[in-house]
């Protein structure tokens, strides 16, 4: 039976959840554990600047964060620790990572509206804005910091709220500094695909070709209409992936022997507990695009394809509990392709 993202516990809609802030200049809207009580190590927001929005200073307690530029241009700052600064423009199809703890910025550059999917190393991210974080200090003690006096802070507003997304008086001009490669920054897209087929294709960002990632990485995996991403399960490693474009169908079995089978559309967002094996499947003709997030810089994988080479046909037809003559003629695969080719009609709901 297809579950509808109502009665499913594994997917909701990301670019449908109520906005946590929303003004002219941008919205931002999340899912974490309260929405999607299965997620653990993982979580979702949804990142829109309008033109000459940006999204303030800002870091994350509790978190490593994880983003891709879905459209737009803009630029992004982050200061780490011992007075390390990066700063780099973003492009559709680029990324970045921002370690926990890290402050940093995005402001849009262009005269487009600009939109970023940004995954979060935990369940439940801790936030602290410039704005607000300024607003805890009295006016003395943020003087004494800076060596001036009480009264030029008289203008600033005492609240511990953020700003969230803040407004610039014109557009940013971007320094040459930004327009250099930064380890902090990925053209995903622009690398080629560590998987390509006619059935779909991989671009990854994990930490064998990323050296900055920790506790999180990423693939942008596309499926063709003739494709299958095959059943599989991650050891030690969650799933969380959001649709860019098209739609599809997932299937988990968890313990127990219960099914989940749910369809997806562009805009939403799924989780998959670690090990838990799963399948993807394009209802559609059309290219079907997800960002998957794993909560490991390397996700383990295991496929279905390879499996029968492990095991000898007579512990096959023992764990199947058929005939030699019944058992199919699996093929000798031993290296996971991940995407398959859809040689057999959809299977109906059911």
């Amino acid at each position: 039976m297809i579950e509808s993202k109502k009665t499913s516990a594994s997917v909701t809609s990301l670019s449908g959840q109520r906005r946590q802030f929303e003004s002219r200049d941008g919205s931002i809207a999340t899912v974490d554990a309260s929405i999607l009580p299965v997620m653990k190590r993982l979580s979702i927001r949804r990142l829109l600047l309008s033109s000459l929005g940006v999204r303030e200073p800002h870091w994350h307690a509790n978190a490593q964060e994880l983003g891709y530029c879905l459209r737009g241009n803009a630029l992004m700052t982050i200061a780490d620790s011992h007075s390390v600064r990066h700063t780099f423009t973003l492009s559709p199809g680029e990324m970045f990572f921002v370690p926990s703890g890290a402050l940093h910025h995005i402001e849009n550059t262009g005269d487009d509206e600009a939109e970023f999917i940004l995954a979060f190393s935990h369940e439940k991210p801790e936030d602290f804005g410039i704005s607000g974080s300024f607003g805890a200090m009295t006016d003395s003690v943020l003087a004494n910091t800076f060596g001036l006096k009480a009264g030029d802070f008289s203008e600033f507003t005492r609240s511990t709220t953020d700003t969230h997304i803040g407004r610039r008086a014109a557009k940013a001009i971007v320094e040459e500094q930004a327009r250099h490669p930064d380890p902090l920054h990925y053209s995903l897209e622009a690398t080629p695909p560590q998987i390509i087929s006619g059935s779909g294709s991989a671009h990854t960002a994990k930490k064998e070709l990323w050296p900055a990632l920790k506790n999180i990485s990423m693939f942008s995996v596309r499926i063709t209409g003739v494709g299958m991403r095959e059943p599989h399960w991650h050891p030690e490693t969650a799933e969380m992936g959001y649709i860019a474009s098209g739609r599809g169908r997932i299937t988990i079995l968890s313990p127990g022997g219960h099914t989940e089978t749910f369809e997806i559309t562009a805009g939403d967002t799924y989780f998959i507990p670690p090990a838990y094996p799963h399948h993807i499947e394009n209802l559609g003709s059309d290219t079907l695009h997800i960002l998957i997030f794993f909560d490991q810089p390397t996700p383990g994988d295991v496929g279905f394809q390879t499996l029968p080479s492990c095991f000898s046909r007579e512990v096959l037809e023992a764990a199947f509990g058929v005939g030699d003559r019944s058992l199919p003629e699996f093929p000798m695969i031993t290296v996971d392709p991940l995407i398959v080719p859809r040689v057999n009609p959809i299977s109906p709901p059911g």
